[in-house]
């Protein structure tokens, strides 16, 4: 069947979602442009996983010498070590503790880290957008702002030890999502209220699925800030606390 002679509901169907529904067959086969489509995806999600994060490759020395973004490592060794031992990437090696501590202030309201997590394509394509956009919208509310730094061999609990050493009220991560075969440039921003030692993701909050056909990134910025906002009024963050979605706006909620 051509896409011309679907019935009207297939189409609207396929265009809510970048699943491949109703995508046709051949026997007992996809077809061989959907097959094709398939081998290009999960290519795709390979060398997001497998490609090692470049501070400057990855995120531009114009967004670099912009932000005074540096590189900050975990206790894993290589990729390899990293995906083989979760444990690693939620701790910061002894050198990266002592620059963090020379380079950042402390205590600032909200601290932002960018973690290249699973997926280094996602981080390439939505930080040199996202990033700007949610440190200016921070300034604008009159927030203090930490340095903005960058975490390679990066798992979500490292907010945990970022907190621990810094002391935010709100700190966001940035990281790369495992990606699948819709998209390997989706990201997440993992939030926490005054994160430390011993919390798991119950306290903390999610904006998932950030990328050109999810959440775009203007909407992800304004999400952030309203959702660390909120988190500074009423002094948590995590399970009791609920994202309040603008009417209209279809993004996947928080948790």
């Amino acid at each position: 069947m051509s896409t011309d002679s679907m019935p009207e509901l297939v189409k609207k169907i396929q265009l809510r979602t970048p699943a491949r529904l109703l995508a046709g067959r051949s026997g007992g086969a996809y077809r061989t442009a959907t097959q094709l489509e398939l081998r290009a995806a999960h290519a795709a999600a390979r060398d997001a996983v497998r490609t090692d994060f470049n501070i400057e490759e990855h995120l531009g020395s114009e967004l670099i010498e912009r932000f005074g973004i540096f590189e900050a490592l975990t206790q894993a060794q290589s990729k390899n070590e990293y995906l083989l031992r979760p444990d690693l990437g939620r701790r910061l090696s002894a050198e990266s503790k002592d620059k963090i501590v020379a380079r950042c202030a402390c205590e600032p309201d909200l601290q932002i880290i960018i973690g290249d997590g699973l997926s280094t394509t996602a981080v390439a394509a939505q930080v040199p957008t996202l990033l700007p956009r949610a440190l200016e919208g921070a300034k604008a509310r009159g927030w203090t702002v930490g340095q903005a730094f960058a975490i390679r061999f990066c798992r979500v609990g490292i907010l945990n030890e970022v907190g621990d050493i810094l002391a935010p009220k709100v700190a966001v991560l940035l990281i790369g999502e495992r990606p699948g075969l819709a998209t390997a440039e989706s990201l997440s921003a993992y939030m926490a209220f005054r994160p430390r030692t011993g919390h798991s993701d119950a306290e903390r909050n999610l904006i998932s699925n950030i990328h050109s056909r999810g959440v775009p990134n203007e909407e992800a910025a304004t999400r952030i800030l309203n959702l660390a906002a909120k988190m500074m009024l009423v002094g948590t963050s995590g399970v009791s606390l609920r994202e309040e979605l603008p009417a209209g706006v279809s993004g996947q909620l928080s948790r």
